[in-house]
Formats: structure tokens, C-alpha cells, sequence
């Protein structure tokens, strides 16, 4: 296995409905539709949409969904802000009306992301939604994340973690997010991240794409799924939150099987165990910003040792 495999498989869940680029319901679906036919398409998640904006969604898809028995439907995560019962049956509605029977293109949603500050909250909420889709609770990390990492794994469900935004004060401090991080380990509880991700590596960067915007420091996607993989190789918490504030991009080497930080090696094989079961993917109002900075570190790629 190849460590660019292991990293890119459906990584970025494509958010470009949301802030900072907010492209209009147009844009976003034909953008998501030339990337999955695109030479990138294999790090293309899912494509995420408010619920309420669903029929938005089928108004501008008429002519980008695909058709025909052996074509794939397009992967949708939803996102939930009340009434979980009444979003199901939308949901479920929704997947019927793109199923291989249909006429109307084929598209699914599989993923529905909540947010939830309470275990009674996660409870009453997953109570409501089909096992048939994977749900993610997005949490506060000011409160007792362990307990609420427990509550999630109690309803057999996953983790979100919100990472940045478009103002200085939406950045989580580094040891929240590892706080959070070996909540999950310990419960075995999976999780993704969202918002502030649009870059590799951790630094200074614009926070919005307006002219005249402020920067500021923003965590890079690199650094997060290090830091998963270190604590899934048993490194301390103190490793894990040095990777994950790294700012030096000479501190990596990418060989054909391994990603290496400083002195720890990362095999192909340990990063894809981790994608599988822990670190599963990000969200990103960008697609090809992540994808398109990333290609240098793959350019210095080491060739395998004999």
C-alpha cells in the first residue's frame, strides 16, 4: 500500500455550501460533479448539504446526477438541526426518489451529522434515526468530552470535531482537540473533523477568501491525522500535541510506504488502519486548496528502501 493512498482515500468531505467560500447550490454541485470525474476523485468524500436545502439540491442536479444500473450515485451527508424523526422520513423520501429505480439520477445520502451538548441529547436523537445511516455528534469541547465520547459509543455512532472557522475565536485549543482525540481512542469511538482545515500543514493563514481578511493560526489537515496516528501507536499525548501544533513543513518525509514527522515513522498500512477506524475524514469548503498544497510533499516522496 502507498502512504498517498492510505492519506487520500475519500478524505475531504466537500462542504462548499458553507463559509468562507458559501458558493450558491450551482456552483457547489457542478463543482462537486467535475471533481468526482476528475484525477483527484479518489480523495472526494462525501458532499454535504443542510436538509433544508435538499430540494435545492434536486433543482440543480437534474442534469449531474448519473443514471443507468452500473453508474454509482453520488455520496450526501445532511446535516440535522432539529426534529430528527420528521428529517428521517425526509431522508428517506429523498433516497427513493434517487434509487436505481428512479428516473431522477441516482444519489444517497448515507451520513447525517448532528450536534448535541448533552448525553440525553445524543440518546433522544439517535433514538430517532434509522440504524441504516451512520450519524456523527458534533460536540462542544468545553465540556465533559469524555463522557460525551462514551455517550456516542453507547448509541454506536461517531464523533465530530470542530476545528477552525472564519474568525480567530473558532480555533479550539491544541490540547482540546487532543483531549478529544484520545476521548475517542479510549471509547473506540470513530470521528471526523470539519472548518479551518484548508491546509497542510499548521500556520498563518487568511481566514476568509475577502480581500483585506485577517489571519491567523489555523490548523493543517496533515498535522491532525498525524497526531490520530501517533496516539493509535501508543506515542503520549505530549507527542501527539507536539505533531498537531507543527509548523516546520521540513519536519515531514513522505516515502512510497510511510509518512514520517521528526523521528516517528507512520506506515501506509498504520495510516490506512487509522482512516478505517478512527480518523475517518474532514470537511472542507474547498476541494482542490488541500489537494492542489499538498502535492509538494508528494513531489519529495522518498523512494522505497531495499
Amino acid at each position: 500500500m502507498r502512504i498517498r493512498d492510505a492519506l487520500l482515500s475519500e478524505l475531504i468531505d466537500y462542504a462548499g455550501l458553507f463559509p468562507p467560500a458559501g458558493e450558491d447550490m450551482k456552483t457547489a454541485v457542478a463543482n462537486y460533479a467535475e471533481y468526482l470525474a476528475g484525477p483527484d476523485r479518489g480523495a472526494l468524500g462525501k458532499f454535504i448539504v443542510p436538509l433544508s436545502r435538499l430540494e435545492e439540491f434536486e433543482d440543480a442536479t437534474p442534469d449531474l446526477l448519473p443514471r443507468g444500473r452500473s453508474s454509482q450515485p453520488w455520496r450526501i451527508s445532511v446535516l440535522v438541526a432539529d426534529d430528527v424523526r420528521h428529517a428521517a422520513e425526509i431522508i428517506g423520501k429523498f433516497n427513493a426518489r434517487h434509487s436505481s429505480q428512479s428516473r431522477r439520477g441516482l444519489a444517497t445520502i448515507g451520513v447525517v451529522e448532528l450536534q448535541a451538548s448533552t448525553i440525553e441529547e445524543i440518546a433522544n436523537q439517535q433514538h430517532d434515526l434509522p440504524r441504516t445511516y451512520t450519524s456523527y455528534f458534533e460536540i462542544p469541547l468545553t465540556g465533559d468530552v469524555p463522557s460525551l465520547v462514551k455517550a456516542i459509543r453507547e448509541v454506536s455512532s461517531r464523533a465530530k470535531v470542530r476545528t477552525g472557522g472564519i474568525t480567530p475565536d473558532a480555533f479550539p485549543t491544541s490540547q482540546s482537540i487532543i483531549d478529544f482525540m484520545v476521548a475517542c481512542r479510549a471509547e473506540s469511538v470513530a470521528f471526523k473533523a470539519t472548518a479551518g482545515l484548508h491546509h497542510p500543514i499548521r500556520g498563518e493563514y487568511r481566514l476568509t477568501y475577502e480581500d483585506g481578511t485577517a489571519s491567523g493560526m489555523m490548523y493543517g489537515f496533515l498535522n491532525v491525522f498525524i497526531a490520530a496516528a501517533l496516539l493509535a501507536a501508543g506515542e503520549s499525548e505530549d507527542v501527539a500535541l507536539a505533531a498537531l501544533e507543527e509548523t516546520n513543513r521540513g519536519s515531514l518525509e513522505f516515502g512510497d510506504a510511510y509518512l514520517q514527522w521528526r523521528d516517528k515513522r507512520i506506515t501506509a498500512t498504520q495510516l490506512a488502519d487509522v482512516r478505517r477506524d478512527n480518523a475517518i475524514s474532514f470537511g472542507s469548503c474547498s476541494f482542490r486548496e488541500p489537494i492542489d498544497e499538498l502535492q509538494p510533499f508528494f513531489r519529495q516522496t522518498q523512494p522505497a528502501r531495499t
